[in-house]
């Protein structure tokens, strides 16, 4: 046989063979990206639903997240958003940019206010309530900032009282395995609990401190005990807190939604 042949032959099977294989794993990649987006779904789901204390063996998470209300708000005024649906909301605008990066949709931050490295903040950002028999028993609030190697991307459950945490749950960050990690560490995510964000004054106390938390003083019901090893990470999950729960962040919403919650409670009297 003609050596030119066997050359073309075995190009021909090669090439074919890439062909084939590129247009498997092309279909296998469409085929499953709505299982991939599902999976991520549930995964976030988990994540809101656990920041509240609601995840629980005894239910599915789609069952257990029928009771969350999503609604989107205006950072800026503080107010709902309704001519947003929070079913579709995820962030992106028309053109599928990121809100926090498109200039007409965020602002941006300067160096004096950008204390979690966010460059800019989104103004349209979906929220989550936990409700009872129609009342407010959690308010759930997406969170980000950045740790040591990249952003922490988080929720922030709390109380109706707007001033006793709940919990603080990541679901997506860089962090140094058995050092700034330990944010996914239970017992770290348990001492967040029952913490108090203000004191009786309205000053901003939450923080996570270097060390252990003394017991026997009065700051302890404001602080977190620092990550052993990851003084960073430590530092950006205060910065982050101290952003989002400021006057950039929720705090105008959190300040009409106590007026709402007052005015409920005082019509159920």
């Amino acid at each position: 046989m003609n050596k030119n042949d066997t050359l073309l032959k075995t190009l021909f099977v090669g090439i074919t063979l890439c062909l084939v294989c590129s247009i498997i794993i092309s279909l296998t990649a469409v085929g499953l990206r709505d299982q991939q987006k599902l999976l991520k779904q549930k995964d976030q789901q988990s994540k809101i639903l656990s920041s509240a204390g609601l995840l629980t063996n005894q239910k599915n998470i789609e069952e257990l997240f029928m009771a969350i209300e999503e609604r989107v708000i205006n950072l800026d005024t503080g107010e709902y958003a309704d001519s947003l649906d929070p079913k579709s909301f995820d962030g992106k605008n028309f053109e599928s940019e990121d809100y926090s990066k498109d200039p007409l949709t965020s602002v941006q931050l300067s160096s004096d206010t950008d204390i979690s490295s966010l460059k800019r903040r989104e103004n349209f950002i979906k929220i989550y309530f936990y409700k009872e028999n129609n009342n407010i028993k959690a308010v759930i609030l997406p969170v980000r900032g950045l740790g040591l190697w990249g952003t922490l991307y988080g929720y922030l459950a709390i109380e109706p009282d707007l001033n006793t945490i709940i919990g603080l749950e990541y679901f997506s960050h860089k962090e140094t395995p058995g050092l700034g990690a330990e944010v996914d560490n239970p017992r770290w995510k348990s001492k967040w609990r029952g913490k108090k964000i203000r004191s009786s004054s309205g000053e901003f106390k939450i923080e996570v401190i270097k060390g252990l938390v003394n017991l026997e003083s009065p700051e302890r019901k404001y602080q977190v005990d620092g990550l052993s090893g990851a003084t960073i990470t430590s530092r950006g999950v205060s910065n982050m807190l101290t952003f989002w729960l400021g006057e950039l962040g929720y705090a105008k919403f959190l300040n009409k939604l106590k007026v709402e919650i007052e005015n409920e409670e005082a019509l159920n009297v």
